[in-house]
């Protein structure tokens, strides 16, 4: 059994905290509030938070009220980054590490809910960035803060953090998110996995996203093929990137992305959808003002009103475009998905009548991960995705384990 589309503003029978498929239901009277605590509660077993705290934090916040939801998300996240200061002038790294990238994911958090024209709100996204660079700057390899050339002598902001395997010329995985996940929360969705199995990663914000929507006021486009572009052109730079082993991911309304990109830039050797959409109209075409993510949406899309945006959504469509991909295509989503299950079906079977060498995979509510992206269990999600993508671009996980451990002897 799977959860019927749109189904994240549904007020469950049980009213107390409770486990649904889809995950930890933790205020089933404010389901957008449980959603978002479903999200950050998951990514702590990627390193984006500690159970305790997510959970102490979610015991102070009173439930549907947006104020309070920042205020105490903020609160852990300054909190945590005091914390890595202090360790890090200690020369204490590893500690260090694990609470600037906590801290990361509160400020992003305590970022959700605030109006674009919040002052707060780019004051706690700018907290976030100052968390993750001091994460990057202390890995090894060291990441990397970039800003990647676009267009009009704008840039997209990017992290860039190479596999720490004694590899010369090593594959890339683009990394994006969707409607609200930026370069930030890349790490405990896409990013985290594929560094595991030998794969660099450069993490972006694009247009519409993070830094460049929130700085730039750069809105999102339907033919994402340029701005991917625009990544590519600056991996094939570098001396440390295989060309021919560039792959990107999308998460959410990035699923939509991603494909769209795959479609007509052909330099990509593998596409994945980590989240599934045919059609942003098929989901949000009937959302009036009242919709959950309409402030998001009409920020994103850069339109005055939710009708003005879905005017301008009718061109984000796989259908006419999914069969130019040629390269290799997973689809992954989640069976109980809250917003919708529908659409990756649509585009699985739409890829496969247009001879596209697409793979489907839906986690149901045994395994887990059958939420959107996989919040209620982001690490299954990122073995699944890593490990496909290892296999498409040719990597021999057990070789680079002995490779690696030769290197230290």
């Amino acid at each position: 059994m799977q959860t019927e589309d749109n189904a994240i503003g549904t007020i469950t029978a049980n009213l107390n905290a409770h486990y649904e498929p889809f995950g930890w239901h933790h205020w089933p009277e404010h389901p957008w509030f449980s959603y978002q605590f479903r999200r950050g509660l998951g990514e702590t077993q990627e390193g984006g938070g500690a159970v305790s705290e997510a959970l102490r934090t979610a015991a102070r916040i009173v439930a549907g009220d947006d104020d309070s939801w920042h205020v105490e998300w903020r609160a852990t996240g300054e909190r945590n980054l005091q914390r890595a200061q202090a360790e890090e002038a200690l020369g204490h790294v590893r500690t260090s590490i694990n609470c600037y990238l906590r801290a990361a994911n509160y400020f992003r958090q305590a970022e959700f809910f605030l109006n674009p024209d919040d002052p707060r709100r780019l004051d706690t996204f700018t907290l976030m960035e100052r968390s993750s660079h001091g994460f990057l700057r202390q890995l090894s390899p060291a990441g990397e803060v970039l800003e990647i050339p676009y267009e009009n002598g704008s840039a997209l902001p990017a992290y860039f953090v190479r596999a720490p395997f004694p590899v010369a010329r090593q594959p890339v995985l683009i990394c994006m998110g969707g409607l609200d996940s930026i370069k930030d929360e890349m790490w405990f969705m896409q990013a985290h996995g594929a560094l595991q199995r030998g794969i660099s990663v450069l993490m972006i914000d694009g247009p519409g996203q993070g830094g460049a929507l929130r700085r730039q006021r750069i809105v999102n486009r339907a033919d994402t093929e340029v701005p991917i572009g625009r990544c590519i052109d600056y991996l094939e730079t570098r001396a440390d990137v295989d060309p021919a082993r560039i792959a990107v991911c999308g998460s959410s309304l990035g699923g939509y992305y991603a494909a769209r990109a795959a479609c007509y830039e052909h330099r990509l050797a593998a596409c994945v959808s980590h989240g599934a959409i045919s059609s942003i109209t098929d989901m949000w075409g009937s959302a009036g003002e009242d919709h959950g993510l309409a402030m998001h949406i009409k920020w994103v899309f850069g339109r005055p009103s939710m009708k003005a945006a879905m005017d301008k959504a009718r061109e984000f469509a796989l259908e006419g475009h999914l069969e130019h991909m040629r390269c290799p295509y997973l689809v992954m989503h989640g069976g109980h998905d809250v917003l919708t299950v529908s659409q990756a079906r649509k585009v699985y079977d739409y890829g496969v009548a247009k001879g596209v060498d697409c793979t489907l995979r839906l986690l149901d509510e045994e395994e887990t991960g059958a939420e959107h992206c996989q919040h209620d269990n982001p690490t299954i999600g990122q073995e699944l995705l890593g490990d496909w993508l290892a296999d498409r671009l040719g990597i021999d996980q057990r070789a680079l384990l002995t490779l690696s451990r030769n290197n230290l002897q």
